[in-house]
């Protein structure tokens, strides 16, 4: 029972996973823009706004969560 719905929820967990890195890494910083310098802040000499800090430990745990879902359905997978 579990093992058939193992499938079923990574591939749901691994598609919204990737829709969210891909609205996360777009909502950073570049050279000038993304999320700081849409609502008025700038980056200082302290690395960033509190804002973008948070912004980066969401990204990473979405990668980290997108990469141990696409490792479990390539060893999964029938």
């Amino acid at each position: 029972m579990v093992a058939s719905l193992l499938i079923p929820s990574l591939v749901v967990l691994e598609v919204l996973s990737g829709l969210f890195l891909i609205v996360f890494v777009l909502l950073h910083s570049g050279k000038g823009g993304g999320l700081s310098d849409m609502f008025g802040g700038g980056a200082g000499l302290s690395g960033g706004t509190s804002v973008e800090k948070t912004l980066d430990r969401i990204t990473v745990v979405t990668a980290f969560v997108f990469g141990i879902c696409c490792f479990l359905l390539a060893w999964k997978w029938k």
